[in-house]
């Protein structure tokens, strides 16, 4: 019999007071999802999703007679949030699938929990505890955590056609608490779905893909992804380019201790062409922030790592430093993984090491003239003071910004005699 009870996020005085409201008068509630499985395999166990029998409405009127907040989420899912000493508790009632469009489902309330169980996708996210701290298992995933198996409850194609998505959790699943080889029928029924991924909002499609990307290594994952189709299905820019980076840019980041991210990994997989990466980033409906990335990278001028730290200098002002940044990152991660044994790429490895280093701590320089300063010396309004003020510019660059404003300010004086 597996038991959680000392498990510290168990005995949460917050936990207890759910299991208190829920367990009175013949209604139950347990743990689900998350926290049970984090739990079972050693890993921190942060939100705490809690299921129950009993009806939404029951949930917030026990609530409000307890003095708990309680905030209607998704009531027509089935789901209230407690909020108890700021900590967040969503509540779900147990429930049964009526209708299933591969998107989206129509649900009924239930009290069964074998019926909650097997409405779920994978069988290490259908585990239950409850008040006393034993691990209820309807669905075979205690055998599946000990051996780090991600499996489908009952028919895998089944699962999916219920919601095509749960293709990429699947993946997911794997990236994060898989070993080995992805179960056999679930990478089957992937394969068979791969082209229903299309009928996807591309919201989920990019929240899942980040995701797996964030996983502390993602290669395998992507790997099966692109074995059985799904990865050129919603990424086809990764069809010609391949996935061979990802290796030793996630050995890179253990190595530099750098923080995982799904960005740079996802830079690592697709070519920088800057006309591709805009389709894509409009496909999936990146964020402007992660499509300026792309946009960046794709952009940025090649660099040169035997290049001088003046020229480098230079190089950085004229690019968007974000952009310099990710191609040094991605072609450090290419030269480590080439280092071993080869003197010349562990040379080039150094190098690029220390033009990031330079990267991250450069402040970008302010140029100390403006179009008011140019039309001040004599010069009318229009297109000659932008050629002006940039052949400046390009000056003062080209001389590693060392003229300040007066040396500027005597120079365009003379230029307009």
């Amino acid at each position: 019999m597996t038991n959680l009870a000392h498990e510290a996020w168990f005995n949460d005085p917050a936990l207890k007071r759910v299991f208190s409201l829920l367990n009175a008068d013949g209604g139950e509630g347990r743990v689900v999802g998350g926290a049970v499985r984090n739990s079972l395999m050693g890993l921190g166990v942060s939100d705490i999703d809690v299921a129950t029998t009993l009806t939404p409405d029951v949930v917030i009127e026990r609530a409000r007679a307890a003095g708990i907040k309680a905030v209607p989420t998704g009531v027509e899912h089935g789901t209230v949030t407690l909020v108890i000493d700021r900590k967040p508790f969503e509540v779900t009632t147990l429930r049964a699938d009526v209708e299933t469009d591969g998107r989206r489902a129509t649900v009924a309330f239930s009290t069964d929990w074998q019926t909650d169980a097997e409405r779920r996708d994978l069988t290490i996210n259908a585990l239950y505890v409850g008040e006393s701290g034993e691990v209820v298992d309807l669905v075979g995933g205690l055998a599946d955590i000990e051996k780090r198996n991600i499996r489908f409850i009952g028919d895998a194609a089944t699962r999916i056609k219920e919601d095509y998505l749960r293709i990429l959790r699947f993946f997911r699943f794997f990236a994060y608490y898989g070993s080995g080889r992805p179960d056999a029928d679930g990478l089957r029924a992937a394969a068979a779905a791969r082209s229903k991924l299309a009928t996807l909002s591309a919201e989920r499609v990019w929240s899942e893909m980040r995701k797996l990307l964030s996983a502390e290594d993602p290669g395998r994952a992507l790997l099966w992804m692109r074995t059985v189709g799904a990865l050129t299905e919603i990424l086809p820019e990764t069809e010609k380019w391949g996935i061979d980076a990802i290796p030793a840019l996630v050995a890179t980041e253990k190595a530099l201790r750098w923080t995982p991210d799904p960005l740079l990994r996802l830079a690592s997989i697709v070519p920088p062409d800057a006309k591709r990466l805009e389709a894509m980033a409009a496909r999936l409906k990146l964020a402007n922030a992660e499509a300026a990335v792309f946009k960046a990278w794709a952009n940025a001028a090649p660099i040169n790592d035997e290049m001088s730290m003046a020229a480098f200098d230079r190089l950085l002002y004229r690019n968007s430093a974000e952009g310099i940044t990710t191609r040094l990152r991605l072609a450090l991660a290419v030269a480590r993984g080439k280092a071993e044994g080869d003197m010349a790429e562990m040379a080039r490895s150094a190098r690029l090491n220390r033009l990031l280093d330079h990267a991250n701590a450069w402040v970008k320089p302010s140029f100390p003239v403006n179009g008011g300063d140019v039309m001040a010396a004599g010069i009318a309004a229009g297109r000659q003071v932008g050629e002006t003020l940039a052949a400046l510019e390009h000056q003062w660059v080209e001389e590693n910004f060392a003229s300040d404003r007066a040396t500027l300010l005597a120079r365009l004086s003379d230029r307009v005699k």
